[in-house]
């Protein structure tokens, strides 16, 4: 045998131990120093250190929460409109409003009209009604596009539309849409409108790019009308007919100066995937005019890798905190970090009404299991949980004091709050959270109470797997 043969046969497996280990030391010290919670680097800081053959791989995938070049990139883009119709009145007014314009996103804007949908055939028939009336643009971006009747007749639509030369572009999360963003959406291409897949997942692409995904749902109308919640473009949270196993969703329909902060998020968003001029984008229609459409007061607030900070966080922080009467919140998925539990179980033992609304069963087991020890110790500072049943709930909605809400697409999970492209609508205006909150006390008339804790033979495995749910909430 050569003697490089021997010393490769003798030194290779230290060499690549000791790469390792060096590979290790180099990301523990990376996960230290990024701004994540506490469980989350817990979490990250276990996996790395005691399977580093599993857990060093799968953070070089997953691991990353911002990125520096794509913060580049579309810093320029983040939404801002003319002073006269920001709302300076709010941000005095409101430690939310101020707090999340100090963490860096855009201030409250005055002028908008909000019209609540509960839903999936409110929603459908909005999203329609708008599509057929656009003008000049349509701009729609999901996670989801489903392969059923509700995908097929929106891009036969929004095919049609485009026929008649109304510019359409259609932005779809690569791994969300990965069986429909390429021959389903066809028919849309070849009548002349755009499709942009966003991040996709691929070898030798950037990293991080598997786990940040797209899960804005934005509708735009020439600039000046929006739809925004949680429904993706499938028959589970829309359709024009009712089907038995829709979910139970919400969002909202948006006039005013609000909805063209939205459309600045889509023009970000569909920019940084096709790397397009925005200019461009603007020779499509007039010039922006900013019209007020109503009384409504609202704060739009972009989250995800390409935001500095963590204004959607730090604003349900601030919310919580801020709490005098009341903090009601509706999610599909409740794996709050300590902050976040922290601060509502202080709320519910102070005496305010503190009321989470969730499904009995979501369509995510796993999080149903990491989710109980929360809401235990939530009941027992006296806080009240319901779930909603039959049926899964996968609305996204708080409500504070009747004086400040949020609605969007995020979850009240790490994964949304921390890492997600996500958005969301803080709402200002008193009408406007009253009307979420009967909307909310709609859900809590068909929820239930949690019942006793009843004992099995199988409760030291059920403890287990909620045990492990647990550690790995911050990657769910």
């Amino acid at each position: 045998m050569h003697w490089p043969d021997i010393i490769v046969e003798n030194l290779g497996p230290h060499l690549l131990t000791v790469g390792g280990f060096l590979l290790a030391v180099f990301l523990l010290a990376r996960v230290l120093s990024e701004r994540r919670a506490p469980a989350n680097t817990f979490a990250w800081l276990l996996l790395i250190v005691l399977v580093p053959y599993v857990g060093v791989p799968l953070y070089l995938i997953f691991g990353g929460r911002k990125l520096r070049r794509l913060l580049a990139r579309k810093s320029r883009l983040l939404p801002t409109l003319p002073g006269p119709v920001v709302s300076p009145a709010a941000c005095a007014n409101s430690p939310v409003a101020h707090t999340i314009v100090s963490a860096g996103a855009a201030p409250p804007v005055a002028g908008n009209s909000v019209r609540l949908l509960t839903t999936g055939e409110d929603t459908f028939a909005a999203l329609e009604a708008q599509i057929r009336g656009a003008r000049h643009t349509i701009h729609i971006m999901t996670f989801i596009l489903g392969r059923d009747d509700t995908g097929r007749r929106l891009v036969a639509l929004l095919a049609e539309r485009a026929r008649e030369g109304v510019k359409v572009r259609l932005l779809l999360d690569a791994v969300g849409c990965l069986f429909s963003s390429h021959g389903f959406t066809q028919p849309l291409r070849a009548a002349g409108g755009e499709v942009g897949r966003f991040m996709p997942v691929l070898l030798f692409t950037s990293r991080g790019s598997a786990n940040l995904r797209l899960h804005r749902k934005i509708a735009v109308f020439d600039h000046r009308t929006a739809i925004v919640g949680g429904h993706n473009l499938a028959r589970e949270y829309m359709g024009p007919e009712p089907f038995a196993r829709r979910f139970q969703d919400f969002g909202a329909v948006i006039e005013g100066p609000a909805a063209a902060l939205l459309n600045e998020v889509f023009i970000a968003d569909w920019c940084f995937v096709t790397n397009q001029d925005p200019a461009r984008l603007q020779a499509d229609t007039p010039p922006l005019v900013v019209e007020l459409r109503g009384p409504s007061e609202l704060q739009v607030v972009a989250s995800g890798p390409d935001v500095p900070g963590d204004p959607l966080y730090e604003g349900v922080v601030a919310m919580i905190q801020e709490a005098e009467q009341s903090v009601w919140i509706v999610t599909p998925y409740f794996l709050p970090d300590e902050v976040l539990l922290r601060s509502l179980i202080v709320k519910a033992r102070a005496g305010r009404d503190v009321t989470i609304i969730v499904p009995a069963r979501s369509n995510h087991p796993i999080t149903d299991l990491a989710r109980r020890d929360a809401l235990r110790q939530l009941r027992r500072a006296g806080a009240r949980v319901l779930l909603f049943g039959p049926g899964m709930m996968h609305s996204k909605g708080i409500m504070v004091d009747g004086r400040v809400g949020l609605l969007g697409s995020a979850n009240f999970d790490p994964r949304s709050l921390f890492v997600n492209f996500e958005i969301g609508v803080f709402l200002h205006s008193p009408a406007d959270v009253a009307a979420m909150r009967v909307w909310a006390e709609g859900l809590a008339r068909h929820s239930r109470e949690p019942g006793p804790a009843r004992n099995s033979r199988f409760q030291p495995l059920i403890n287990l797997a909620e045990e492990i749910s647990r550690l790995f909430a911050p990657f769910l």
